[in-house]
């Protein structure tokens, strides 16, 4: 986990030409996408098309994502950071845990710019696998050049899953997806892309990494 400085970022969404400006305390993020290995050693399943222990793993939905965060959290011996209700399974996000959770999207693009301003934090073919290199597949993690946070595949090889929900009013439960992936045109991967998914949604080029409230010491 990387601890990321606080500040404001400013997200836009194209279809609707609306920009909003946040600001963020300080929080924490991996410097990686969970890998397979460590999804297996938690939840003990392969959800994955293509296997092996570093690559990101793929095929999880938001809320496989969210209840790994509260898995991990519960191993370490942290309070979760999601209530989840019994019955419908509604999912509340306790903002004073200390767990593992998902990045906010505001979040994300902070921590994706790490300070640039431009579309990307470096030349795409140094930092992200896109359809352009990847030759159609998922690649280890790390493999590419960091952000100037130390943080890994912000941008390319999968897809991060946000806690935000998309557009409520259109298209209801809708959750973000940022970063693009491994089979994406170069246009996707820009900090500030959007995508929406289902939060059933399970596919090949979608992922996640961790994120973790800042705590007082």
């Amino acid at each position: 986990m990387v601890v990321i400085p606080p500040g404001q970022v400013t997200l836009s969404d194209r279809r609707t030409r609306r920009t909003w400006t946040v600001e963020l305390a300080p929080y924490s993020i991996s410097a990686f996408s969970v890998t397979q290995a460590l999804y297996t050693q938690v939840v003990g399943e392969f959800p994955s098309a293509v296997r092996g222990g570093r690559l990101p793993v793929e095929g999880v939905s938001w809320w496989g994502a969210v209840r790994f965060c509260n898995e991990l959290s519960c191993r370490e011996g942290l309070a979760p950071a999601y209530v989840i209700r019994a019955g419908d399974g509604h999912v509340e996000w306790d903002e004073s845990a200390e767990g593992y959770r998902l990045p906010t999207e505001a979040e994300w693009e902070h921590a994706c710019r790490a300070g640039s301003v431009g579309p990307r934090y470096g030349p795409l073919d140094e930092i992200a696998w896109y359809r352009g290199n990847s030759a159609e597949r998922p690649h280890e993690v790390g493999g590419k050049a960091p952000n100037e946070w130390g943080l890994h595949d912000m941008l390319g090889n999968v897809w991060d899953w946000c806690w935000d929900t998309y557009d409520a009013e259109v298209y209801g439960s809708y959750k973000v997806l940022r970063g693009g992936g491994w089979f994406d045109e170069h246009w996707s991967c820009r900090a500030s892309v959007r995508r929406r998914g289902h939060p059933d949604f399970q596919v090949d080029d979608v992922g996640f990494r961790l994120a973790r409230t800042a705590v007082p010491r």
